[in-house]
């Protein structure tokens, strides 16, 4: 059963701060922590299922809306709830779906309006729940980049609260509140493995992970290399997108804090292919009867196609992020090469 609505929220016209206290800028365990605290009992607590030796699925698709993003888009608009950092207008976000479905189900449960931009590309399914969820829905563009342009816009006329699918401290310490409650349920566990487009998830739990000794593995398709492409040139950078996943992990451009982390020792990055993506997917759905989409299967595609490897005193966790999807469509995937 879902937890007790959050009581409607204060608002006010004028737009505040965005960025809480973290040490240079930068995402730390420390934010992640106070994301903890801010969200508890209002998340579906993750649940840990056996995929082999030593090797864990975190059914994180289970959770509100979805996916993860449930997560971040709660500790946003509730910490900007406590900060009376909400306009008249609400909150705006542009999305290739599962961002936007977290912010419209984070704002109905604080009793705000929410403005969601996505592309005219997002899937049928996600446009449709959006709209479930009260959420005024704008289809602009082909891709995530232009729907932003437009809610960019949309902000600085009507002066909305601006959220972000992935680019922020609050959505991205939101998201590393997984890492804390996957150790809770196996300390054991040394590596996580995780789909990664604009970086929030992996940031958030790469913040968190430091300290404890476990390694954060981030997978992004070949035609979706945002991180990859940053850690080349040093900086975050655009990139063309071209994947079966972009809906998910089609952002352009990395976060800052997922290029920090990411140089980090204990991070990792690696690619895998679309038909990989695809095999992975049906695989999950072939042998643990498991219907996630298309970038939450780039996180064990990583394990089955060997782009990671893990060492055999490793215990591994993938992160199964999401499942806005049809699965009518899985028997059409295509072959792995």
């Amino acid at each position: 059963m879902d937890a007790e609505p959050i009581p409607r929220l204060r608002q006010r016209n004028a737009v505040g701060p965005r960025r809480p206290a973290t040490v240079g800028g930068v995402i730390t365990d420390e934010d992640v922590r106070a994301a903890a605290e801010r969200i508890a009992g209002q998340v579906r607590p993750v649940a840990l299922a056996p995929a082999g030796e030593r090797v864990w699925f975190a059914l994180e698709f289970l959770q509100h809306t979805g996916t993860f993003k449930a997560r971040g888009a709660l500790n946003f608009t509730a910490a900007r709830a406590e900060a009376a950092d909400v306009p008249a207008a609400g909150v705006a976000i542009a999305s290739g779906g599962n961002a936007g479905l977290a912010c419209a189900w984070a704002a109905r449960r604080l009793g705000v309006a929410a403005t969601v931009f996505v592309p005219r590309t997002a899937p049928a399914v996600k446009v449709a729940r959006l709209r479930d969820l009260g959420a005024d829905v704008r289809q602009v563009g082909a891709e995530y980049a232009e729907a932003a342009d437009a809610c960019a816009e949309f902000v600085s006329v009507s002066g909305a609260l601006a959220s972000h699918a992935y680019d922020h401290p609050l959505i991205a310490a939101g998201a590393g509140t997984l890492l804390h409650e996957i150790l809770a349920a196996r300390p054991g566990v040394s590596t996580v493995v995780v789909a990664t487009g604009g970086g929030g998830l992996f940031a958030g739990m790469a913040a968190a992970a430091e300290r404890r000794g476990v390694r954060v593995v981030a997978v992004e398709p070949e035609g979706s290399r945002a991180l990859h492409a940053a850690l080349a040139a040093g900086a975050p950078v655009d990139v063309v997108v071209d994947s079966l996943a972009a809906d998910s992990l089609g952002a352009r451009r990395v976060s800052a804090d997922a290029l920090h982390w990411a140089l980090r020792p204990h991070a990792r990055s690696v690619l895998v292919s679309d038909p990989d993506i695809a095999a992975a997917r049906r695989r999950l759905w072939g042998e643990h009867r498991v219907a996630v989409e298309a970038g939450a299967a780039a996180a064990p595609a990583a394990l089955w196609s060997g782009a990671y490897a893990p060492g055999a005193d490793e215990e591994v966790c993938v992160v199964l992020c999401g499942a806005n999807t049809d699965p009518s469509d899985l028997a059409s995937l295509p072959e792995a090469g």
